[in-house]
């Protein structure tokens, strides 16, 4: 017996849909996928929210997704909105006008549950399960820490640590390092008050568009393959020297690299840093990447 469910992660740089089959045991089959980046955090503030030019092109997105929900007859239909939605003054207007227009309903959720979808999407991913994980998930508008034992996560934060947000808040690159390194402090802080440690076994998952663009671009691709993405490992060295290869690059001339999906070639900047920085501020040498995360967590999570 089988369901067929919906799943959409809107996010604050991209949006995806994921149509899937799933099994009484909490296995998947996916039926239909798509994504774009919707930017929808681009030209966000403080006093306005959300940007007009970026709610049209939400709008259009989910119109297409509507349309895809429509044609494959699903039984349930689970989406979310996460760090731009959740921090836009206009937030709640927005997701009001996107059920009246759409049909579509997202659910607004916040850091902590964000982390715990993501982490069961993660998990039924992983070719090994760890007895520790420590999972990253750079976002465009916030970054979730997850540190879990076996299945149980132990420890949820997140930072107000996105490639969108560094990257139109913050002048350059030293600037958004600075911001990086207080954030982890404050991290580091709460991990002591909690009395959380990292065990030598723990393993080190990046998950999202950052980690995968990483492997994507170690990997050389031409055209994107999840197969290959899911469950690389990337060393700290390799993930430095892709930094400095695009660091040097206009945003225009980064797409020129094999692997760098056009829409974030400005943003990986942010990201590799993000990226980077926590390797060293914990001590990995490498991190294994995840293509699952909160949309396959979605599926297989009664969570949300």
């Amino acid at each position: 017996m089988s369901r067929r469910i919906a799943a959409i992660d809107f996010g604050t740089n991209t949006a995806r849909l994921l149509i899937a089959d799933l099994t009484d045991d909490g296995r998947f089959e996916q039926v239909a996928l798509q994504r774009t980046i919707v930017r929808l955090g681009g030209g966000f503030s403080r006093e306005t929210g959300l940007a007009d030019d970026a709610i049209q092109r939400a709008r259009l997105c989910l119109h297409q997704f509507a349309d895809t929900i429509h044609r494959h007859a699903v039984d349930s239909v689970r989406a979310v909105a996460t760090s731009a939605v959740r921090d836009a003054v206009n937030g709640p207007a927005f997701v009001d006008q996107m059920v009246q227009e759409t049909g579509i309903r997202l659910g607004v959720i916040d850091g902590l549950t964000e982390g715990r979808v993501t982490l069961a999407g993660v998990l039924i991913g992983l070719d090994q399960q760890p007895e520790q994980v420590l999972m990253f998930d750079v976002g465009g508008g916030s970054t979730e820490y997850t540190i879990a034992r076996g299945a149980c996560p132990l420890f949820v934060h997140s930072l107000p640590l996105g490639v969108v947000r560094l990257t139109e808040g913050k002048a350059d690159p030293a600037a958004m390092a600075d911001k990086i390194e207080r954030e982890l402090d404050s991290l580091q802080q709460q991990m002591a008050q909690a009395q959380i440690a990292l065990s030598p076994d723990t393993l080190l998952v990046g998950t999202a568009g950052t980690a995968t663009t990483l492997a994507a671009i170690s990997l050389g691709m031409a055209e994107y393959d999840y197969r290959k993405v899911n469950n690389c490992m990337l060393e700290l060295q390799e993930i430095q020297r892709i930094y400095e290869l695009l660091l040097p690059l206009s945003p225009e001339q980064r797409l020129s690299v094999a692997g760098l999906e056009k829409g974030r070639e400005d943003l990986i900047i942010a990201g590799s840093l993000i990226t980077l920085l926590t390797l060293q501020r914990f001590g990995f040498n490498s991190m294994k990447v995840s293509d699952y995360g909160l949309l396959e967590g979605l599926v297989v999570s009664d969570i949300v």
